[in-house]
């Protein structure tokens, strides 16, 4: 063995370090195998690279505002969650380019940590109401896992993330591992009061996210700032950047590559495994492979199908693991921007301490059992929402001027109550993604084509989204109610899923139930890639879960000598 080869060897490999791949790093190196992670994007540190976190609007040259070049550079990550606070953690557009054959928005975030740095945090378990789905209605395949197989591990990775909240003792929505809850405010206690009253089945709780009310680790809790997605220094989310990464940098077997572009993953027809993975660094241009026993693909759901789509061989001419035929389809994403808004009477007497980062969750409650059966659409939907006071900003669009105008700026205004509804995608075949390897990003690559859509059953679903939500406004008596059903493109969630399902048989599915692909022991996918359908929760909390058990199955079938 060259001293080369010797020295880009390593016991696995993390292609990904955004939430996925924190998990996967972190469980590796606890494990005792020196651990490589494979970053595209540059390197950002916890607290050192947060450089707007205790930034005023007065204290830029352009009080935050975006400038004509920045839109246009970010002319799609500009549509939904970013803002000039946070726009250095999302790509620039013009610079990785994707096709859409339908309207889709792909959102990014290239540098160590990824999306982890500004992702929601709404952490919620997957049921068997989600496992069995499309076994019993006969759309996707069946996973081939359960609730009680994958229990043990939310409530693992649960303890370490620190997701608070209330348990309802619900089988559409799992109890959970969890810290005290960030209580609602008045207006929305009495939502919940008032869907208590009025609604069998139905329940407003506060959500449950990743924010700690308690210490955790070294973490400080949340200080009600509302500055989470610029990087919180007090380490009160959870990310990659303050929580996986420190965990396994801390057992001294991890090392970091930030700036590596993954093009393939080889394949050895001798051992039929993969031996390593061919890597262009993103400054130089140089290209080098680095080998491993183990590797992980956590890219993102995308770009980790589009790894496995490129990495042909004489085994596999049409991509690694596929088979199938699979790979790249069944596209997912939850479908929201649809609910309801309106002024809630009586609290303008009341307001609240800080900016909480969590307002309120309602459960999906259709097609729960017998009795909560639709015949109107398939699967469910649950709602996030909140109440707050308009602050100075409602007046950017009055005509009025003055003192008088001024002075009544800096008073609270009126009480509003929103609630969005996120509801499930079905898994369909024809949605799906693949290259075109004659038009490539500025490193060469091919560019990723979307194809994907909502069916008539998500259509029928909104409908019911928004009336569900003003007339749960209505009976809590919410005045100046405006329904809104945006129109739904998929990629706004950001929860894209699929295209590298999960299943028991490799004549339709790409990785088994433990996430290792069917015909490469040694190559698990455990970011969105693997998932067989999308339930309609939050799903960021169930890819840490499956990393975990992942990694922990890997590690056995090593020392067993299967892989």
């Amino acid at each position: 063995m060259s001293k080369t080869k010797i020295e880009n060897t390593y016991d696995a490999i993390v292609i990904g370090s955004g939430m996925s791949g924190g998990w996967a790093a972190k469980e590796l190196c606890e494990k005792g195998l020196k651990t490589l992670v494979l970053e595209r994007g540059r390197m950002v540190k916890h607290i050192k690279d947060y450089p707007t976190m205790n930034t005023e609007p007065w204290e830029s040259e352009n009080r935050f505002s975006f400038t004509e070049e920045e839109r246009k550079n970010q002319h799609k990550q500009i549509q939904t969650g970013i803002d000039a606070y946070n726009k250095h953690f999302f790509v620039n557009d013009l610079e990785n380019p994707y096709q859409e054959e339908k309207p889709f928005a792909w959102f990014r975030g290239y540098h160590v940590g990824g999306r982890s740095l500004t992702w929601g945090k709404h952490s919620y378990r997957l049921s068997d109401i989600d496992f069995t789905a499309n076994a019993k209605d006969g759309h996707g395949i069946d996973w081939p896992v359960r609730y009680k197989d994958i229990a043990p591990w939310y409530d693992y990775v649960e303890k370490f993330v620190g997701v608070c909240g209330s348990n309802l003792g619900l089988k559409q929505l799992p109890d959970q591992q969890l810290q005290p809850a960030m209580k609602l405010n008045c207006a929305e206690e009495h939502l919940q009061q008032s869907v208590a009253e009025n609604f069998d089945g139905r329940v407003v709780t506060e959500g449950r996210v990743a924010h700690l009310t308690e210490p955790l680790n070294g973490r400080g809790t949340c200080q009600y700032r509302n500055r989470c997605s610029r990087g919180c220094p007090f380490g009160a989310y959870f990310s990659s950047n303050v929580a996986t990464i420190p965990a396994a940098e801390k057992t001294g077997n991890l090392t970091i590559r930030p700036h590596s572009i993954v093009d393939t993953i080889t394949y050895d027809n001798q051992s039929k495994k993969a031996s390593g993975v061919v890597v262009y660094d993103e400054q130089s241009g140089e290209k080098m492979e680095f080998f491993s026993k183990i590797i992980f693909l956590n890219a993102s759901t995308l770009n980790s199908t589009a790894i496995l789509m490129k990495s042909k061989s004489d085994r596999f001419p049409n991509g690694m693991g596929n088979d199938s035929g699979e790979l790249g389809h069944n596209l997912m994403d939850h479908h929201f921007m649809v609910g309801a808004k309106g002024t809630p009477v009586g609290f303008d007497d009341k307001y609240y301490k800080g900016r909480k980062p969590v307002g309120f969750y309602i459960p999906r409650f259709h097609n729960i059992d017998k009795k909560s059966k639709t015949d109107k659409f398939l699967r469910g939907y649950g709602y996030q929402g909140g109440a707050h006071r308009i602050k100075w900003e409602r007046g950017a669009n009055s005509e009025s001027y003055g003192e008088d105008f001024k002075d009544n700026l800096l008073k609270p205004g009126p009480w509003e109550t929103f609630m969005v509804g996120f509801g499930e995608h079905l898994p369909k075949h024809e949605n799906r993604m693949y290259l075109d390897y004659d038009n490539t990003d500025k490193f060469g690559q091919p560019q990723v084509v979307i194809d994907c859509e909502y069916g008539e059953n998500e259509i029928e679903m909104r409908k019911q989204m928004e009336a569900d939500a003003v007339e749960m406004l209505e009976k809590a008596g919410v005045k100046n109610i405006e329904p809104f059903n945006n129109e739904p493109i998929p990629g706004f969630s950001i929860h894209e899923m699929g295209t590298a399902r999960m299943g028991n048989d490799p004549k339709n599915s790409v990785v088994n139930k433990f996430n290792a692909i069917h015909a490469v022991p040694n190559v698990y996918v455990t970011d969105g890639s693997f998932m067989t359908s999308s339930a309609c929760q939050n799903p960021s909390l169930t890819y840490m879960a499956f990393t975990a058990r992942a990694v922990n199955h890997a590690v056995n079938e090593l020392k067993k000598k299967n892989i």
